[in-house]
């Protein structure tokens, strides 16, 4: 490892569940032969983020643990085994940080189903540190000049949703409705759905959203809010119904209703993740109108690589608000009363 790598750095780290989360010096941690040692630069934050601290997944987290899994830095030191890299990379820890590349799962290029998948900022220590170790295999390539701030949330975030929006099997012109239009997640489905020839219902609450909303190119917003009949609403806008759906919300009553305002043979992506909710859909109205619903996780190197090359063509653009690393319990605050607008991302050296 190379001089110029300090041997402390700043990392926010949490030692229980819902415990006090410590901004304080830690270790730089050194890669292991198969590993990369990014200096983050940037890190955004996610509503797993928040699981994770909390502990309300049905998934240990280690302990202690440093969270985080959309980090942009640059690549300082690397294994003795890793090829392909090379010091002064642009590089991108994502959620998957690891998978045992043999299983079932991973030849089919589905590595996030892994059984053995290791994961940033739960399984990991991630991003919510100034140095960060990743698996070169799964690490994200960052086109050189890219802005890491605004790059951070498209390496799980952008992936995401993406995934998702190929998930719903749609063509240019149908329409999607997207739930929980214009948060962290919402904001960028927006832009991929745009970008990829769809028509935008977006279902949020509160007058910032909308205008948000409306200046990333959406055509019919919904505030749930003000609307007396939500499903009615999309119903009339879409002329019988979106053709897909895709749930980022964190709402078990708008996952629900959401099998109610897809259109038939329409598809019901769910991706948000709220702790212990149930998918609820009437047996009757599912199988008269054939609509399908289906889970959406992270997407693979391959959809990471597609997602990065929306973002380098200018096609999406992360609209994000940057505080200091310092300052991550107040995010985590805002989060919990879903008063985030956009994405927040941290600066590791503030």
């Amino acid at each position: 490892m190379s001089e110029t790598i300090p041997k402390t750095q700043k990392a926010i780290v949490f030692y229980t569940n819902g415990g006090d989360l410590e901004y304080k010096d830690i270790e730089v941690p050194t890669p292991k032969p198969t590993e990369l040692l990014i200096n983050i630069k940037y890190s955004g934050v996610c509503h797993t983020d928040l699981h994770a601290w909390k502990g309300d997944w049905p998934l240990d987290t280690k302990l202690p643990l440093v969270g985080g899994h959309e980090g942009a830095g640059v690549v300082v030191a690397m294994g003795e085994n890793v090829k392909g890299w090379k010091v002064g990379d642009l590089a991108g820890v994502k959620w998957l940080n690891g998978s045992c590349m043999s299983c079932e799962s991973c030849e089919l290029g589905n590595e996030s189903n892994c059984p053995e998948a290791d994961l940033s900022g739960y399984t990991h220590d991630g991003s919510f540190q100034q140095y960060c170790t990743a698996d070169a295999v799964q690490a994200a390539r960052i086109p050189k000049g890219a802005d890491l701030a605004e790059v951070a949330p498209i390496l799980c975030a952008g992936v995401t949703v993406y995934k998702a929006l190929k998930s719903a099997h749609l063509r240019a012109g149908e329409w999607v409705a997207i739930s929980g239009a214009c948060g962290g997640l919402g904001s960028l489905a927006v832009q991929y759905a745009k970008a990829m020839g769809y028509r935008v219902v977006g279902i949020d609450g509160g007058d910032e959203k909308e205008e948000l909303f409306s200046k990333l190119g959406g055509e019919v917003f919904i505030d749930f809010r003000k609307s007396k009949d939500v499903e009615k609403d999309v119903l009339a806008a879409t002329n019988g119904g979106a053709h897909g759906v895709i749930n980022v919300s964190v709402s078990e009553a708008a996952i629900e209703s959401s099998t109610r305002y897809v259109r038939s043979n329409g598809t019901v992506v769910l991706v948000g993740l709220p702790g212990g909710a149930k998918c609820k859909s009437d047996v009757f109205n599912q199988v008269v109108k054939s609509i399908s619903i289906v889970g959406s996780y992270v997407g693979n190197r391959a959809d990471t690589r597609e997602a990065l090359d929306f973002f380098v063509r200018g096609l999406v653009k992360s609209p994000i608000k940057i505080v200091g690393l310092s300052e991550l319990a107040d995010v985590f605050q805002k989060m919990e009363k879903g008063q985030i607008v956009g994405r927040y991302v941290v600066d590791t050296y503030k």
